[in-house]
């Protein structure tokens, strides 16, 4: 009967051990407050891991339109239309949503598909991976690693030397360009240029 009763207290304080771990989880996962933070609007809730969260309502008030559609809503920008598509500037794309740096443009080229194609990320851990399968098919989903924002899709059918096509929307993206300090900033190219 002994033996009986301390099986029964040793599966409940398993059972309120897990349910103590199950509930500091959940805690970690909601966001701390509602409202914005004092300051300035754009200033990053950052995690113990690193990532960075925000309100649905924060991110609204930050991204445009497009931006929130497309790295909030999973939503594609029509190909061919991005600023990005055949941009060619020299330095690094980040993420709209955070600043994360995502990609080198020594690893952009010219996929034909309408979107920025990079075949790696700038380093290892810039982006994330995730399986999507909206639509009816199954793809690699690529989010930001640190907001976690949608940013496109992976694909292996890209160049040496890694055969992989990071096919990215361009709302997902701002550029950083990349001179030397006694240089000024190079002027966007006008309208017809070549």
């Amino acid at each position: 009967m002994e033996l009986l009763g301390s099986a029964l207290l040793l599966k409940l304080l398993t059972i309120a051990t897990l349910l103590i771990g199950c509930a500091v989880l959940v805690a970690n996962w909601i966001p701390r407050g509602s409202a914005a933070p004092a300051g300035d609007e754009r200033t990053q809730m950052a995690t113990r891991d690193g990532k960075i969260k925000k309100t649905d309502a924060q991110w609204r008030a930050e991204l445009s339109p497009e931006q929130y559609r497309v790295m909030r809503c999973s939503a594609t920008e029509r190909a061919f239309t991005g600023k990005y598509h055949d941009h060619d500037g020299d330095g690094v794309y980040l993420c709209a949503g955070c600043g994360n740096e995502l990609f080198d443009s020594n690893t952009k080229y010219d996929s034909g598909s309408g979107w920025p194609s990079y075949f790696r990320p700038v380093t290892s851990d810039a982006v994330g991976e995730m399986k999507d399968i909206s639509h009816g098919l199954v793809r690699t989903e690529v989010i930001c690693s640190k907001c976690e924002g949608h940013l496109g899709h992976l694909f292996s059918d890209g160049p040496r030397p890694t055969g992989l096509r990071y096919c990215i929307n361009s709302a997902a993206l701002e550029f950083q360009g990349r001179w030397d300090d006694d240089e000024e900033e190079p002027a966007p190219k006008a309208a017809g240029d070549e």
